[in-house]
């Protein structure tokens, strides 16, 4: 009957590839940062496991027989594998991904970051791809099950282990068109009240953080129509007499991308006399993707695009 295989392990590779390259005990110690006498231990494993005497006295020196000769090459090829298999993922060409990504975002999230994105991908990644979604599925479990690869916008209900990294802080503006009655004269929280409201709600809610702004002052607003998406709001206030609200930059700020879409279509934004919060947009990924050089590369690009230079 045939003796079980030998309970070889990765070390003894190792050990093995410095033995034969070195052709000394004491010399492959050292290059192992281990002592002599346990590459001497390590050597009698080697010689019981290949039935082998591997390296034998000749004079003052010792030299390899036949059969390490044979296996000195190809110890020497598994040990670069095995350093390939187990080194850190080190960094990627992004001229040579070849990649989809999923992101969900909001329509005027998307409207500020698709162009800028693909324009990354097509100087420096053609052969990354972009699929962007509506705001379709909870961000943690679509994360999770691999439905999407990112998450852009305001990130607020998102699983434990959910990774989140906050990218721009906004505040927010009335926008109107040029010629609304808004732009004449000192807007006050009286007369931004009494103005005609577009609202945006994917579930369709008339009310807000402006409302309530409006209510600790005793007012109150008229939402004449409530859409699913800022876009969609921002064309109704270019082209009718009402407000929509629309992100923009802090004082002092840059110029934000988010509002790139209002001065596209000429609205004027005007600023809000009232505390409102502050909107922050940020984005979202499973921790299985926080190493992954490809995952990486789109979280640069998103980052890029969103967080302009003052010189931009």
């Amino acid at each position: 009957m045939s003796s079980p295989p030998p309970n070889l392990d990765a070390n003894l590779a190792v050990a093995l590839d410095a033995l034969l390259t070195e052709q000394s005990v004491t010399r492959a110690a050292a290059r192992l940062q281990t002592s002599p006498a346990a590459m001497s231990r390590t050597l009698a494993r080697l010689r019981r496991a290949l039935r082998d005497p591997l390296l034998v006295r000749a004079g003052q020196r010792m030299v390899p027989t036949p059969r390490a000769e044979a296996l000195r090459d190809e110890a020497g090829a598994v040990v670069r594998r095995l350093e390939a298999l187990l080194a850190p993922s080190g960094g990627i060409d992004p001229a040579a991904l070849r990649r989809t990504f999923t992101v969900q975002t909001a329509d005027l999230v998307g409207a500020a970051v698709t162009p800028g994105l693909t324009r990354l991908a097509r100087q420096r990644a053609p052969g990354v791809s972009l699929r962007v979604l509506a705001e379709e599925w909870e961000a943690g479990p679509a994360l999770r099950d691999g439905r999407i690869d990112l998450e852009i916008g305001a990130i607020d209900h998102v699983d434990p282990e959910t990774c989140v990294e906050e990218l721009v802080t906004l505040r927010m503006a009335a926008g109107v068109r040029a010629g609304h009655p808004l732009t004449e004269g000192t807007l006050t929280a009286a007369r931004l009240a009494a103005a005609e409201h577009v609202a945006v709600s994917r579930r369709g809610r008339f009310t807000g953080p402006l409302d309530t702004a409006l209510a600790a002052q005793g007012l109150s607003r008229r939402v004449s129509a409530v859409l699913p998406g800022h876009l969609a709001a921002m064309m109704l206030a270019a082209a009718e007499n009402v407000v929509c609200l629309v992100p923009t930059a802090l004082p002092g700020e840059p110029s934000s991308r988010l509002s790139d879409a209002a001065h596209a279509l000429g609205l004027r934004l005007l600023e809000i006399p009232l505390p409102l919060p502050p909107l922050t947009i940020g984005m979202a990924w499973h921790p299985r993707h926080s190493v992954d050089g490809a995952h990486q590369w789109l979280r640069d690009a998103v980052r890029h695009v969103l967080r302009p230079t003052r010189e931009e």
